[in-house]
């Protein structure tokens, strides 16, 4: 045990589920309370930070000492992966050479609760000296933090869930939220899309997500069709042959007529299937997506419609099939 600590103690489990009852209802409380302040006075300087961080050449530089430079290293990593060029720069590298890294065409996000940080003040007065926008994200309405910005975003003073009023929680909260919130404001003001969202996080899940389905639909060849009429033997060999558990039927003109699935031949076997064509099985308008729909709304239509391959359509005329497996092998499932 470290010295200074408390004496360890059984935790009360009903004690413990009511204290994050009261955390979570103190932090909901200061949320609420940023949104009425951004309702009201809040919602000019808000504007004002929007149009200067839009009308800048260079990168938005955010910094923050402590727990406030915690969340403002977060903030930058959301800024510049939604389209705003940002990095963090803590305020003592500052001091001792980081400050270098700020150009004249960026612009500053200083964060501090009370604006008093002293380790700020090398930051904010060569922000001051070579005139770089400086926005304040503080609670302090009079400190010298809010003294020297050209935009102060003034954070509602709200109780602390740490029932000491110590530890930076309720505060934390609300700078991470006022971050996100100029981080989207930005993103709808760029006209940023998911194909921009994509370039930016190209691995892992969320870089599958935001695939196309163009890029992994198969196509040509490998797509199980058969014309309206055709009778079912036929049907199933064209669905054994290509292995997607399914064969998509086209109508004279090319377009989809409907689907024959493993499961449509399991419900018609006790009938005289051979004897039948593929227009009295199929499933009508069945569900399809366009070459450019994203993976991860074609995995949530194969989920709540319970299938497991799904038609890409254009123009009505089949040109690609996604399987689930296909989802799988990128990662997005």
């Amino acid at each position: 045990m470290h010295a200074g600590s408390p004496e360890r103690k059984q935790p009360d489990r009903q004690a413990a589920i009511e204290s994050a009852l009261r955390t979570v209802a103190t932090e909901q409380a200061g949320v609420a309370a940023l949104a009425a302040a951004l309702a009201n006075g809040l919602s000019e300087p808000f504007a004002t930070a929007i149009d200067l961080i839009s009308r800048i050449e260079g990168r938005v530089i955010v910094t923050g000492v402590g727990k406030s430079g915690h969340i403002g290293s977060k903030i930058a990593a959301t800024l510049a992966s939604t389209g705003t060029p940002a990095f963090f720069v803590h305020p003592a590298e500052a001091n001792h050479g980081d400050l270098g890294m700020i150009a004249r065409d960026d612009a500053i996000i200083a964060m501090s609760w009370s604006g008093e940080s002293k380790e700020l003040m090398g930051i904010v007065a060569y922000s001051r000296r070579f005139s770089i926008p400086l926005i304040a994200i503080t609670s302090g309405e009079s400190s010298a933090l809010a003294r020297a910005a050209d935009v102060v975003l003034l954070l509602p003073a709200v109780p602390e869930a740490c029932p000491h009023g110590l530890a930076p929680t309720t505060s934390a909260l609300l700078q991470l939220v006022m971050g996100d919130a100029l981080a989207i404001a930005l993103l709808e003001a760029r006209g940023f899309t998911p194909d921009h969202f994509r370039t930016f996080h190209p691995g892992g899940q969320l870089g599958a997500n935001l695939t196309q389905l163009r890029e992994i639909m198969h196509v040509g060849e490998r797509l199980p069709l058969v014309p309206l009429g055709t009778g079912m033997r036929e049907a199933i060999l064209e669905l054994s042959r290509k292995g997607f558990g399914c064969v998509a039927i086209t109508a004279a003109d090319g377009a989809l007529a409907g689907i024959i699935t493993d499961g449509d031949i399991r419900r018609h076997i006790a009938s005289d299937l051979l004897s039948m064509s593929v227009d009295q099985v199929m499933t009508k308008n069945p569900k399809t997506a366009n070459p450019d729909t994203l993976v991860a709304t074609a995995l949530q239509t194969i989920n709540t419609s319970a299938i497991t391959s799904l038609m890409v359509v254009e123009g009505r005329r089949p040109v690609g099939l996604v399987h689930l497996h296909d989802l799988l092998r990128i990662g997005a499932a």
